[in-house]
């Protein structure tokens, strides 16, 4: 087609089509890469050419790859490829409950780190004395939402608390959302006249940092449930840039984001309703406990769990992930 490239956002969706293909073709031929490998090292094993580690490496690694695809079948549905907004919000609890957001904070910015996803912060409301009371943050690239889905829902923390003098062990909680950032591929149908705007200074608490200038934006969205009627109020800040226009624009696209979460959500539940699915969607719920001085981080969901409390809060949460998933993404269709 030679206007291919005059319809920029018709050329987007197909270019993504082949970029999802190519990834599948990708996959596939490096499993049948290490199975070839794996096979030819078995024959070269019996003709002592090869240890036997050897050979169990490349079978650890033929299966990492078989599961790393399988996984990947796992995500099928037309949100799980896109980026997502991650927001966190403290329990009560005061101090020990911000401390509790800070730390989940940092846990999903290394995991996305380590993932290789890109990560900014739309809006951070710190702690009174340490802490964080919430924070909202896009994390960007391909399935970042299918594979971050699984950590919606209420995570509790038990710990001897640094800030309890009696050293008593404390119980925290924190709720962790998690909503598809949809990008230019996604219709998502906003009313102008619904929407309004007001700005106000962002920054820290003084100094060389602190921001002269309205560049924080807060926007109110006066929303209405097309399948209830219930009305409600969307209200989004934020502080992102030192750039008023940037910062309306990511405040637009979050909440496009939240008109098109709450679609979603309407059609899970419309599904469960006909299929009767074991995939229970309870938003809100409590699905992780983190015990420190037992060193077990388990999910109530699947039963996973394990003892590697500082990896899971340096951000190795891949075990937690992939069980949800296997379990459950394939009751999603």
């Amino acid at each position: 087609m030679p206007d291919f490239w005059e319809h920029p956002k018709e050329a987007q969706v197909q270019m993504k089509k082949i970029k999802d293909l190519q990834a599948w073709i990708n996959g596939y031929a490096e499993v049948e890469k290490a199975v070839d490998e794996l096979g030819l090292s078995f024959d070269f094993y019996k003709e002592d050419l090869v240890t036997e580690e050897e050979v169990d490496a490349l079978y650890a690694d033929a299966i990492a790859k078989i599961e790393s695809l399988e996984l990947r079948n796992m995500l099928r549905r037309e949100e799980d490829k896109l980026g997502v907004v991650l927001k966190i919000n403290s329990g009560a609890g005061g101090t020990e409950s911000q401390d509790w957001a800070s730390m989940l904070m940092r846990m999903y910015l290394r995991w996305a780190e380590k993932s290789g996803y890109k990560t900014s912060i739309a809006n951070l409301l710190d702690g009174e004395e340490a802490g964080i009371k919430s924070v909202t943050i896009n994390v960007e690239g391909d399935f970042a939402y299918g594979y971050l889905k699984s950590e919606n829902g209420v995570h509790r923390l038990v710990r001897v608390s640094p800030y309890n003098a009696q050293g008593k062990r404390m119980t925290s909680f924190a709720s962790v959302f998690v909503t598809p950032l949809v990008d230019d591929t996604i219709e998502v149908k906003v009313e102008p006249a619904l929407l309004s705007w007001d700005t106000f200074r962002s920054g820290g608490a003084g100094g060389q940092n602190v921001n002269k200038v309205e560049s924080g934006v807060r926007l109110r969205y006066q929303f209405t449930d097309p399948y209830t009627g219930e009305k409600e109020e969307i209200l989004i800040e934020n502080t992102e840039t030192r750039d008023q226009p940037k910062n309306k624009e990511n405040a637009l696209r979050q909440l496009r984001s939240i008109l098109y979460d709450k679609e979603l959500r309407h059609r899970m539940e419309e599904q469960a309703k006909v299929e009767a699915s074991k995939m229970k969607i309870e938003w809100g719920s409590q699905i992780r406990s983190y015990v420190f001085d037992d060193r077990r981080v388990k999910d109530h969901r699947t039963g996973y769990q394990t003892a590697d409390v500082n990896g899971v809060m340096d951000g190795d949460i891949d075990g937690f992930i992939k069980a949800f998933l296997m379990e459950f993404a394939g009751a999603e269709e």
